[in-house]
């Protein structure tokens, strides 16, 4: 399952890059994520706990950056985890591309998630909207930690990444998966090619 989005912040390239370098900070910022343990250089240990409508999983598992290119101001996460319930494992490789945008910086996000076992269960379609809403929570916690730390602030001072749980998370969730149907039923009807056509190309 590939998932892109694209996350705007209002602070240069250069500030932006180097917060991203601060593995703690930027897991920090992502919601239901908690680092438990640095096992090496750029490889922690931690949990991600996910809870909305349906689906709720509780991964322990490890990440790694394992390519970082200070040129390209490009990012590359490997991470991989099991949940604690035995319902499953899961595989993601996250690239992060950092570039001028205006006056801020624009960070393209690329994730290729994968889940086997009774967690693949809850289908593409849910999985995929319940990660676009951390992927916005995520944007957001970001622009307060960076907004924080320009005006000499503690990031950590201003709060916690929110929970990837609760009401408000479940509905946003809700929002994106109606989005998605009424995109399906309601585009415009475009019918397949008949075979007279398809006829008509091999005689040409």
């Amino acid at each position: 399952m590939r998932i892109t989005d694209r996350i705007e912040v209002t602070q240069p390239l250069d500030a932006v890059w180097e917060f991203f370098q601060d593995v703690p900070q930027v897991a920090a910022s992502l919601p239901g994520t908690n680092l438990t343990d640095q096992v090496g250089e750029d490889h922690y240990r931690g949990e991600v706990t996910i809870s909305a409508g349906p689906v709720k999983l509780e991964f322990d598992g490890e990440a790694e950056i394992v390519e970082r290119d200070e040129t390209d101001h490009t990012i590359q996460v490997e991470a991989n985890g099991a949940d604690r319930k035995g319902r499953g494992q899961a595989a993601l490789l996250l690239d992060a591309e950092l570039s001028p945008s205006g006056a801020g910086t624009a960070i393209d996000i690329a994730l290729d998630l994968n889940l086997s076992g009774p967690a693949a269960q809850y289908g593409r379609g849910l999985v995929s909207d319940v990660t676009a809403v951390l992927l916005q929570q995520f944007g957001q916690n970001v622009q307060t930690r960076l907004t924080a730390i320009s005006e000499g602030r503690d990031p950590d001072a201003v709060g916690a990444a929110q929970p990837a749980s609760g009401l408000s998370f479940a509905i946003r969730a809700a929002k994106l998966a109606l989005a998605r149907v009424f995109r399906r039923f309601f585009a415009p009807y475009e019918p397949p090619p008949s075979r007279r056509d398809d006829r008509k190309k091999v005689l040409r």
